[in-house]
Order: structure tokens, then C-alpha cells, then sequence
């Protein structure tokens, strides 16, 4: 009996310890597109964070915990957005590597800051998600001044005298976009010849391919989604036109040269320069290519807002959303992207955004490195 006293004991002693490691891991999150039109862009977003929190609890986790990641789908449904921060926010959660649409990202920041949630987007580009005056958010990514200005002076160098088009999708990030360039434009001296809008989700743009034939639009540029910027295109070339389409960052994932099929090569985009050709990135991409995962697009935008987070917190001696705030903008941070800094509003000071062409087997190559 005196041995199974002990044994009893010894058990529970055990039990004891066990809850207590569990109860001292860190959860943080990611949220996105996990489903849904855009849900190629979530996959990119929790391939980033799945790796960043392996290699961070590979090396000791945070502060001495281990690290869990909590993945939560928003669908780039603003609702569903403001739902999911309030859970993260009622659930604790200190940090998230989220959101990808701006129409998402927008919303949950109010949720956020309520709920002392720092924020890092890896993707959303509007303005907006910085302007206004928030003390929780920041992004590792440019903004769509910058990214707008950058197609404008690109179009304006290489379509000089050509017919211009702009479409925007009415969303956040799409309409923003587009607005910037067109405003870029017009200050350069062209007047597109043709502005309209479509609804994401929308389909069948024969009607808008129409009116494109008839004004004999060289470029077209769209500030929407890749699905719709890939039936677009296909459109264009079953009506005959070889119109060049551009667009922003959405275009980053490989889904669009299956949308589009043959007709993607061509097609112009702007993005960040890509991280996956960074010496600071060379050893995590190889872990991503053992594992049979192309780290395109915001994947590793993801990892390094993970990074920033993490070795903020540990300068700061603390997982507190505000101190850690404080000391990312105060600092300088060694990410897969490269060295970052912040300013006051969270934005990163260092981005030059660059125009990307896909080609005839699928794959995006920068055009002009230097932004020239």
C-alpha cells in the first residue's frame, strides 16, 4: 500500500508539472484568408508562422516559453474580421501576424487596440491602417502611395501617348489602390481614358472587355484581386485584345497564372522586392523548399513580422502589447526581409516597391530591380 502512496503521489506531482509547462506556453496568432476567394494569400500567411514559431521554439521559444500559434480565418470578410480580434482579443492573446485585406485589417485593429492586441499586418497596404493614430498597429509591408506611385511612374515612362484604363473592385484595398495610381497619373500629365468599377466576386466582364476594344486601351490597370484580374485577362484575349494588364501585390501567388492560364505572361504587378533572393532569407527559404513550399508572395513578410515581434520582446523583457510597441518603433530589427525600422505610425521606413512580369511558365521576375 505504501508503494502505491507513492506511486499515487509521484503521479500526481507529475500531472502537476505537465499542466504547469502547458499553462506557461505562449499563444500568438495569425489571421487571414483562410478560405474563399483570397484564401491562397491565408495559405502563403500561416506557412509564414507555422515556420517562424517552429524556428523560434527550436531556439528556446520567447522569453523562455514555447511558442503555439492560433491560425484564424477572417475570410477578407470585414465582419468576420471584427469577430475574429475580438476572440483574439478576449482569448489574451498578446500579438497577431494578421491581417491580409485592408478591409479586414481596418476593422480588427479598433477590436485590437480595445482589447491590448499588438498588431503586425504582413499584407495590408491602405493607408488608413496607419493614419489614424492607433498605438497597436504596424506593418512590414509599403502602402499604396507608394505602390500607386511606383505603377504610375513605370506606366508613364513605358506608355507614354498610349490609351490608359483603371478598374477598381469598390474594396479597400483595391479602390485605394487604384485611386493612387490614377492620382500618380494625372499629376504625370495622363487622363485615363476609361475609369469603372466591378464588384469582387463579379465574373463575366465582357461588358467592361467591350468597352476596352472599343477605346483601344494599350494598358489596362486593376485594383482588385487576383481571381478577378485572371478572368479579366482571360476575357481580353477570347474578345482579341492584347491589352496589357497590371495591377499591385495581389498578383503575388501563382493561383493567378492558373486563373489566367497562358494569357498571365505578360502581366505586370508591383510588389516589394522579393524576399525569397535575400541573403537574410537564404536559410529559412531552403527550409521551406525541403518541405515542398514555395515561400512567394507574404510568406516570409509573415515570418519577419513574427520576427519583429519576438526579438522586440525580448529587448523589452516583456510580452506587455504596449512596451513591446514602444520598443519596435524605438528599434532596429533583423528580419527575412532584410533590417527594418518604424516610424511613429508603424510604418516600415525601409520599401521600394518594384514591377514584377509573369512569364510563359508561371513564374513573376522583377523587371526593374531599382525601381527605375
Amino acid at each position: 500500500m505504501k508503494s502505491l502512496k507513492w506511486i499515487g503521489l509521484a503521479l500526481g506531482a507529475s500531472l502537476a508539472l505537465s499542466t504547469t509547462a502547458l499553462a506557461e506556453d505562449l499563444t500568438i496568432a495569425t489571421a487571414g484568408p483562410m478560405t474563399g476567394g483570397e484564401s491562397a494569400f491565408g495559405r502563403q500567411m500561416q506557412n509564414g508562422a507555422n515556420q517562424a514559431v517552429a524556428d523560434l521554439n527550436a531556439a528556446g521559444g520567447v522569453l523562455g516559453r514555447k511558442l503555439v500559434l492560433d491560425a484564424e480565418d477572417d475570410a477578407c470578410d470585414p465582419k468576420q474580421a471584427r469577430s475574429v480580434a475580438e476572440k483574439i482579443a478576449s482569448a489574451k492573446i498578446p500579438f497577431v501576424a494578421g491581417h491580409y485585406c485592408s478591409s479586414s485589417s481596418i476593422p480588427a485593429s479598433e477590436a485590437y487596440a480595445d482589447g491590448n492586441v499588438l498588431q503586425i499586418t504582413p499584407a495590408s497596404t491602405n493607408p488608413l491602417f496607419t493614419e489614424r493614430g492607433l498605438w497597436n498597429v504596424a506593418r512590414v509591408c509599403g502602402r499604396d502611395d507608394q505602390q500607386g506611385l511606383v505603377a504610375a511612374e513605370f506606366i508613364a515612362k513605358n506608355y507614354k501617348g498610349k490609351n490608359i484604363a483603371i478598374l477598381d473592385d469598390k474594396t479597400t484595398y483595391g479602390k485605394g489602390l487604384a485611386d493612387e495610381t490614377k492620382k500618380a497619373l494625372n499629376k504625370a500629365g495622363i487622363t485615363e481614358k476609361v475609369h469603372e468599377s466591378y464588384n469582387k466576386g463579379d465574373k463575366d466582364f465582357n461588358a467592361i472587355v467591350s468597352r476596352l476594344k472599343l477605346e483601344k486601351i494599350d494598358l489596362v490597370y486593376v485594383g482588385g484581386y487576383h481571381q478577378e484580374s485572371g478572368l479579366i485577362l482571360r476575357q481580353m484575349r477570347d474578345q482579341g485584345l492584347q491589352t496589357v494588364l497590371m495591377a499591385g501585390d495581389a498578383l503575388a501567388d501563382k493561383e493567378f497564372a492558373s486563373i489566367a492560364g497562358p494569357a498571365a505572361e505578360g502581366t505586370l504587378f508591383t510588389f516589394g522586392p522579393d524576399p525569397r533572393n535575400k541573403p537574410t532569407a537564404k536559410a529559412v527559404v531552403e527550409k521551406f523548399k525541403a518541405n515542398n513550399i514555395d515561400p512567394e508572395g507574404y510568406t516570409l513578410y509573415t515570418y519577419a513580422a513574427i520576427q519583429v515581434w519576438s526579438q522586440a520582446v525580448k529587448k523589452a523583457g516583456t510580452i506587455d502589447p504596449k512596451k513591446v510597441m514602444a520598443t519596435i518603433k524605438a528599434g532596429t530589427w533583423d528580419t527575412v526581409n532584410g533590417t527594418l525600422q518604424f516610424d511613429a505610425k508603424g510604418d516600415i521606413k525601409q520599401l521600394d516597391y518594384v514591377v514584377y512580369k509573369w512569364d510563359a511558365k508561371g513564374n513573376y521576375t522583377e523587371i526593374n530591380p531599382k525601381g527605375s
